[in-house]
């Protein structure tokens, strides 16, 4: 099957980007900088990603609050207008379909979700909510991401009202007069945006970003390990439908008003599951790991205890630049999730030393105001 490619893919190949298959599209994992300076550029100033392939979709109709709140255990009716959230679409078992964003703009929702997962959301939103309101893909529309310390004085030379905006905020911005949707938030735990832009337009607009001299272009592969850094998980390799928010560690993401007990509990699909979770407990949990030696520690590595017994597995990892170390994420068996707990992953065979430890492994820096 051919690949995709998104509006940006010429200006990558000028850029010299490591073209590579991610989701279905040609995406640049990494640029003549290379991933480790990629990932410190973006520390220190901002790095432009190309996030195009995810999927983009409006709801409207004055319903279109009501009706997603059947499909996800997050508060939208009371979403603000010019606020997002995080949000999890879950299955009859309480498993977890997608994670995706969801913004109130006002007079619609505005949702991204996962690329590798955009048609079948598409088809779950048409099948339960198509009688409710309108589900109106996004297919002409780009995704950039600005990201790192520099990202809102870079941005707002070209629209100054972004600076006022704060970490989750969205609003209609135009930019080098095109009609974008420009939300405070990102998947690198540095303040940033991410910016929906009209694809026919989204080749200018990064070649105006990118001639800031605060600016590089950064990969797939920066992109990764800011992400694993920041303590965030990557959907279909630290969570999918065979793990619910509460293995996943994700019982922050649903909403007070949401849970037992409360005004509009339950109502989504794997409620009563979800809830005997959050009461019993689970068996196997999603936690952070600092690996003790200066080996990388990756997705698949089995985890043992002190006596070789098998009582995990690592779903991502790598080198953490920021850190200056290896990190990873994985599940393990509830009674060794516990900070501190001194575990091994297994390693080309060799047992590597590792320890349970908190996310994020570096401070995010979201701008809160």
């Amino acid at each position: 099957m051919s690949l995709l490619k998104t509006s940006l893919h010429a200006l990558h190949l000028e850029l010299g980007a490591r073209m590579v298959p991610f989701a279905g599209y040609e995406m640049p994992v990494q640029y003549p900088l290379g991933v480790l300076k990629e990932h410190q550029h973006t520390r220190a100033q901002a790095g432009l990603f190309d996030v195009s392939h995810m999927g983009q979709v409006l709801l409207e109709g004055e319903a279109a609050a009501e009706a997603l709140e059947t499909l996800v255990p997050v508060d939208i009716i009371d979403l603000p207008s010019g606020m997002q959230r995080y949000a999890l679409l879950t299955d009859d078992n309480g498993g977890i379909l997608d994670d995706l964003m969801v913004a109130n703009l006002g007079d619609c929702l505005y949702l991204v979700v996962n690329a590798a997962c955009k048609e079948a959301d598409l088809a779950h939103l048409e099948k339960h909510l198509g009688d409710r309101c309108q589900v109106l893909p996004q297919f002409d529309r780009a995704l950039l991401a600005l990201q790192g310390p520099a990202a809102a004085a870079v941005l707002a030379r070209l629209a100054p009202e972004v600076a006022e905006m704060t970490f989750m905020q969205v609003r209609r911005v135009k930019l080098l007069d095109q009609p974008c949707i420009v939300s405070r938030s990102g998947y690198t735990g540095e303040d940033g945006y991410e910016i929906s832009v009209p694809s026919a337009a989204a080749e200018a607009l990064a070649r105006r970003l990118l001639a800031e001299p605060e600016v590089e272009a950064i990969g797939l592969g920066a992109r990764d390990s800011l992400r694993l850094e920041a303590g965030l998980c990557l959907y279909g390799h630290d969570m999918d439908a065979g793990t619910t928010p509460v293995m996943a560690n994700l019982g922050w993401a649903l909403s007070k008003v949401r849970r037992e007990g409360n005004g509009r509990a339950g109502g989504f699909p794997g409620a009563e599951r979800i809830f005997a979770e959050q009461r019993d407990g689970v068996s196997r949990k999603r936690v952070g790991l600092l690996v003790q030696e200066r080996v990388p520690v990756r997705e698949g590595a089995e985890l043992v205890d002190a006596n070789g017994a098998s009582i995990g597995r690592v779903t991502s990892g790598g080198f953490g630049p920021t850190l200056g170390a290896p990190v990873a994420m994985g599940y393990v068996d509830s009674a060794f999730a516990a900070l501190d707990t001194e575990l091994f992953a297994v390693v080309r065979g060799k047992q590597v030393p590792v320890k349970v430890a908190k996310t994020p492994f570096v401070p995010q820096r979201y701008y809160r105001g």
